[in-house]
């Protein structure tokens, strides 16, 4: 197998080629022939039909996605703005390794229809979740990675992130910054962000962080945001957060 990764590390005992599911129409838009197809249909088996611990999901694939999206993206982005420093390099690969640029990804392809997930989930919405979608997409790329190399996750993401590098002539200003900003621009102080929880196993933490200014409008506004990162979750706030002013003024 091409770069030599173990299959058998994440592909759970039972076949899941045999669930019936046809993914040829998904695989050929994804531009690689699977040696192990199994691989790609437990990238899209979500964590509510898991009943054997983390390897019956797609959480570990989606773990080492993430890991393969950032190197790969960063890559590409040293090579396209040769000129750019670190930070505004740090923050075009924000832009292009959060949800949303998953989401745009995972929507062009419908992952959605194909996702494996329980009824319930279905039923509350599961097949058009943000999250799921982000997660799903994360773990296709892994997916190639093991079946075809490093080369072949490169493939895909330079065809699917390519108009998105793109899409910004300038460094984009991530969330965070946009909001300190806005409450400087308005002589308030600087957004505080807070920790609520952290859900979940150690390997896929889940943050829950609250981000709120004080002095807007005689008082205090605040939104809060979940991520698998504490960074991406207080990014998730305070582009909450943006939102509600944006809509407010």
């Amino acid at each position: 197998m091409a770069g030599g990764h173990a299959v058998s590390t994440f592909l759970p005992r039972n076949n899941l080629a045999s669930m019936g599911r046809d993914l040829t129409k998904l695989a050929n838009s994804l531009g690689h022939t699977f040696e192990t197809p199994d691989l790609l249909s437990l990238a899209l088996r979500h964590s509510s039909l898991s009943v054997s611990g983390p390897e019956g999901s797609n959480e570990r694939l989606e773990f080492l996605g993430d890991r393969v999206l950032g190197l790969i993206v960063a890559e590409t982005l040293l090579h396209r703005f040769p000129h750019e420093d670190e930070g505004d390099i740090a923050k075009r690969h924000t832009a292009l390794v959060r949800q949303e640029a998953l989401v745009r990804v995972a929507e062009k392809l419908s992952l959605g229809n194909f996702i494996e997930m329980s009824e319930g989930e279905e039923n509350s919405g599961g097949r058009s979740n943000a999250s799921v979608l982000s997660d799903c997409c994360e773990a296709v790329i892994a997916a190639l990675y093991i079946d075809g190399g490093l080369d072949v996750a490169s493939n895909f993401i330079t065809n699917n992130w390519g108009a998105m590098i793109e899409e910004s002539p300038r460094p984009p200003k991530d969330a965070k910054t946009k909001l300190q900003e806005w409450t400087q621009a308005r002589g308030l102080k600087l957004p505080q962000y807070t920790e609520i929880s952290r859900e979940g196993p150690a390997h896929k933490p889940l943050f829950v962080i609250k981000v709120f200014i004080d002095g807007h409008l005689g008082g205090s506004q605040s939104a809060q945001a979940s991520g698998t990162s504490k960074q991406r979750a207080e990014q998730e706030a305070a582009e909450a957060l943006l939102a509600e002013l944006s809509q407010n003024e």
